[in-house]
């Protein structure tokens, strides 16, 4: 067969513009046939495939092995495949940023041209892994906290600083701005890719394994290690095996006062039962018209976490509907529109790919939950948390109401609460449960409840646009009440960034070997890795981190005891302080589109401590020999012009 790439091409007419693509279309009158069929994923990897046919890493065995997995629903075929960019943060992508600079030594070293290194799929690399929670619950702590993290990261800021003015094709997000995948989400992401007139789907590999939450917004991606992001950054394909497709399907609508948390860890806890790593799953049924696109996102999110690649949702009115409410341009919301419905690529309803296997949830099922006390897929009735937290004391033989006396005036007791984090990519973006924090926050605050004073409290916000809906809403003040200040734009707790305990506190839980516990709305939950500390911790939905602080222990039934007395000391409990779904969805519609355009404007600039870092803007970089963190790595050092002789080893 001739080069497919030519057979397959077409125009399309979008407003007054013509664009070219690869047509499915004109797939199938070639006779290779059963790509309707397919799921929305498997069609994402075949337009890859179908475009970036070379006969030698792409043939059309490759094409024609994932068309026949219909048949099979199974396929052991290895495949090329290149994303469109790529994401990193400031942990895991430096390493291959560094390479790049090495490269550019390397050319001037031999006489070339250092300026000619340079990423060849664009890269994005967002700063949001540094910033610890040192100040919190004060008017000052987003400041102090900023500060430190210039204090403690300033090598590392120097050189991706230099980077982000050196190279092309590579862009830096500053500190202080948002999560990765916030940022993605809201302002990176494009659904449709539009390169020099060709569409083709936006598709991309992280250096963070929660990069699946762009899965919501219909955009292919799952986090990889830095060798083969490194190598897509070049242009390299990734190899992998053509994945087996699981389709979750979603029915009914959630219940009043049911969050997408709930729904998330509902989720995570059947497909850890059922098993799904290595595959994708792709989410279809009525349900998904019920369900916003920040819900599917944090479903998307937590991919990792219930075990597999990607957690797929497919273009529809709703994504059209979020592009729009995040500001962007029409030309791209109208591309995205056309392109994904001439291609097959548009959700309609009542369509049911083939599937590999398949599961259901009928979402008006889903009830309050958490999950814990030491892994996200141990989810827990919020009703049966009580029991839960009780039988983790008795396992570990603990006397449950000794009081330890602290050198403030209160005491602790095994199962109290000491950290409350509204924190991590997962939730922090999602204006429903963001929302409806700060309206139980509100009304906790006008019936005179408050924080226990031993649980360190923070808000971190997966981007600045949360920061600014939550103050146009008066809602903020009510969280600062409590406590719930904002610390930082950044994941956090939830990486382990919880900062220090009070010595007060710290001091007890050591010499007493106390079982204490935190409640994020994270996704990861292991022993340690929240605060070394804290033995039980639990994710939650943001309304519930900020219940559970109230409270000040986790040894407690939200359905039937109180939180705390009121100014008249009245019992208070949960029912009376959770808002209803009108009133949540009542402050969601006040966000704007221009709420977006105004806080990622300059999203590439960054604040003062960004701009003031100085730097040469010389080509290649200009190496600290006393640096503990940036090194010039070897691997190019002894390279020359001329390939050596192949010699044995």
């Amino acid at each position: 067969m001739e080069d497919i790439k030519k057979q397959t091409l077409r125009t399309l007419k979008i407003a007054k513009e013509t664009y070219h693509y690869h047509s499915f279309n004109a797939l199938s009158q070639l006779g290779l046939s059963d790509i309707n069929r397919l799921p929305f994923t498997l069609k994402i990897l075949l337009e890859n495939l179908i475009r970036n046919y070379d006969n030698t890493t792409v043939n059309l065995e490759d094409i024609q092995a994932l068309l026949a997995w219909v048949k099979d629903k199974y396929s052991d075929k290895e495949i090329a495949y290149r994303p469109t960019r790529v994401l990193m943060q400031d942990f895991t992508g430096v390493p291959a940023i560094v390479d790049l600079a090495a490269m550019r030594d390397a050319m001037l070293k031999l006489g070339g041209v250092p300026s000619r290194i340079n990423p060849l799929s664009p890269v994005d690399l967002v700063i949001d892994h540094s910033v610890q929670v040192d100040k919190f619950a004060t008017p000052d702590s987003f400041k102090v906290n900023v500060a430190h993290e210039y204090e403690r990261n300033g090598e590392r800021y120097v050189f991706l600083r230099w980077g982000q003015t050196a190279f092309k094709n590579f862009k830096v997000v500053p500190p202080g701005t948002g999560i990765c995948h916030q940022v993605n989400l809201e302002y990176l992401g494009k659904v449709v890719w539009n390169k020099e007139g060709l569409l083709y789907p936006d598709t991309l590999v992280g250096t963070d394994s929660h990069t699946t939450m762009i899965n919501g917004l219909g955009i292919l991606a799952w986090g990889v290690g830095g060798i083969e992001a490194e190598a897509a950054m070049l242009g390299q394909p990734i190899s992998m095996l053509i994945p087996e497709v699981l389709g979750f399907k979603l029915t009914g609508r959630l219940q009043e006062g049911i969050t997408a948390t709930d729904l998330v860890l509902t989720v995570t806890q059947m497909l850890r039962q059922k098993g799904v790593v290595g595959k994708f799953v792709e989410f279809y049924g009525e349900g998904l018209n019920h369900l916003p696109l920040a819900d599917r996102a944090t479903i998307g999110n937590m991919s990792p976490e219930f075990g597999a690649t990607c957690g797929f949702f497919p273009v529809d009115q709703e994504t059209l509907r979020y592009l729009k409410l995040t500001g962007r341009e029409e030309e791209t919301i109208a591309i995205v529109e056309s392109y994904t419905k001439e291609q097959g690529l548009w959700r309609e309803e009542n369509s049911e790919p083939v599937f590999s296997e398949t599961l259901h949830l009928d979402l008006s099922t889903v009830e309050a939950s958490l999950a814990g006390p030491k892994r996200p897929q141990d989810r827990v009735a919020m009703r049966a948390l009580k029991e839960a937290m009780e039988n983790t004391l008795e396992e570990a033989k603990k006397e449950k109401e000794k009081a330890y006396a602290t050198s403030e005036n209160f005491s602790l007791h095994h199962g109290d609460l000491v950290i409350a984090a509204i924190t991590s990519c997962t939730n922090t973006s999602n204006p429903s449960v963001l929302m409806a924090a700060g309206l139980l926050a509100k009304n906790a605050v006008e019936k005179g409840l408050q924080s226990k004073p031993w649980v360190k409290t923070s808000l971190a916000p997966g981007s600045k646009v949360v920061t600014n809906y939550l103050i146009k809403a008066g809602l903020q003040p009510y969280l600062d009440k409590l406590g719930f200040s904002l610390v930082g734009y950044g994941c956090t707790t939830c990486i382990g960034n919880s900062g220090p305990l009070p010595d007060p506190i710290a001091n007890v839980i050591n010499e007493n070997d106390l079982i204490v516990s935190a409640v994020l709305s994270g996704n990861r939950n292991f022993e340690g890795r929240i605060h070394p500390q804290v033995k039980a911790n639990w994710l939650a939905s943001p309304p519930l981190v900020v219940a559970y602080a109230l409270a000040g222990t986790m040894r407690i039934n939200l359905d039937k005891e109180p939180l705390g007395v009121d100014k008249q000391g009245r019992d208070v409990y949960l029912r009376d302080i959770w808002p209803s779904q009108e009133s949540v969805a009542h402050e969601v519609e006040k966000i704007t589109a221009s709420m977006f355009e105004k806080e990622y404007a300059a999203v590439f600039q960054g604040d003062e401590h960004w701009k003031n870092i100085k730097i040469t803007g010389s080509e290649t970089y200009h190496w600290q020999d006393d640096s503990t963190y940036v090194k010039n790595p070897p691997f190019f050092q002894n390279m020359t012009k001329t390939l050596p002789d192949l010699h044995d080893l």
